[in-house]
């Protein structure tokens, strides 16, 4: 590995770590309600996209930093990306039961926090 790449590694998972503010344990459980599977858009499965991603993100934040592969690199990254884009377009009000703030958190992010 080049210098770079490391720094860009680490920046990357670093970015993970301030965009998931939820835990584990805190995913965990919300993933298993109604409303967690009732957000976001289908993959064909019947599981939102979203929904699968906070299953690897869970698996994620459960991973030493040493054992993180490329593609586990490269799912924080899509993370990230959509934590800051969706974060974006929130809608005006309380947000709190809303189908706008669930999918985030099935991102690992919780605005309410």
């Amino acid at each position: 590995m080049t210098g770079g790449r490391d720094a860009d590694r680490e920046e990357s998972v670093r970015r993970f770590g301030e965009a998931v503010n939820m835990t584990a344990g805190e995913m965990e459980k919300w993933l298993d309600t109604d409303e967690s599977r009732g957000a976001g858009q289908s993959d064909g499965s019947g599981e939102s996209v979203g929904h699968a991603s906070g299953r690897r993100i869970v698996e994620l934040l459960r991973t030493e930093k040493a054992d993180l592969t490329d593609d586990d690199v490269a799912h924080m990254r899509k993370v990230v990306g959509y934590v800051h884009r969706h974060g974006k377009q929130r809608p005006k009000g309380d947000v709190t039961d809303t189908r706008w703030r669930h999918s985030l958190m099935n991102w690992g992010h919780d605005p309410e926090k």
